[in-house]
C-alpha cells in the first residue's frame, strides 16, 4: 500500500496525470482518504472484503422475501427457526440437512443433553457415543 500512495503521488510530481481529469480526481480523492483504504492494515488478520456478511445478508434478504407467504404467525415462527437453524449449521461447516437429521434419530438423547447437540459440536457427540454421521 506504501507503494501504491507513492505510486498516486508520483503522478502528480512527474506530471504525468493532470489533478483535474478522471484519473487525477480519482488519485485526489483516494489520497484525501487515505487512512480510510488503508484502515484493515492496522489488525493483523482483517478479511480484505465483506463476503461473509453479504452472503449472510442475502439469506436474510432471501427470507425476508419467502416469508410473506407463511399463513400464520405460528408458522412463521417454525421458519425463521429452521432459517435460524441453517444459517448457524452452514457458519459451523456442518451440513444442515444432516444435523436435522441426526436431531430427529437421536431425539431422546438430545432432550437430555441439547448442549451436546449443537451445530458447531454434536459430530464430537456421535464420535463419542459411537455412532457416525454416515449409520443410517
Amino acid at each position: 500500500m506504501d507503494g501504491l500512495q507513492a505510486w498516486f503521488e508520483a503522478q502528480f510530481k512527474e506530471k504525468k496525470v493532470e489533478p483535474n481529469s478522471g484519473l487525477g480526481e480519482a488519485i485526489t480523492y483516494c489520497l484525501k482518504r487515505w487512512d480510510r483504504p488503508t484502515l484493515f492494515l492496522r489488525e493483523a488478520g482483517a478479511p480484505l472484503d465483506s463476503n461473509l456478511v453479504e452472503r449472510a445478508l442475502k439469506k436474510c434478504i432471501l427470507h425476508r422475501k419467502n416469508s410473506l407467504f407463511y399463513k400464520t404467525e405460528n408458522g412463521a415462527e417454525v421458519g425463521d427457526l429452521f432459517m435460524s437453524l441453517v444459517h448457524t449449521c452452514e457458519l459451523n461447516n456442518a451440513n444442515p440437512f444432516d444435523y436435522l437429521t441426526e436431531l430427529q434419530k437421536h431425539a431422546e438423547k438430545v432432550a437430555k443433553h441439547p448442549a451436546a447437540w449443537m451445530p458447531w459440536n454434536y459430530r464430537q457427540t456421535l464420535a463419542q457415543s459411537g455412532t457416525g454421521i454416515d449409520s443410517r
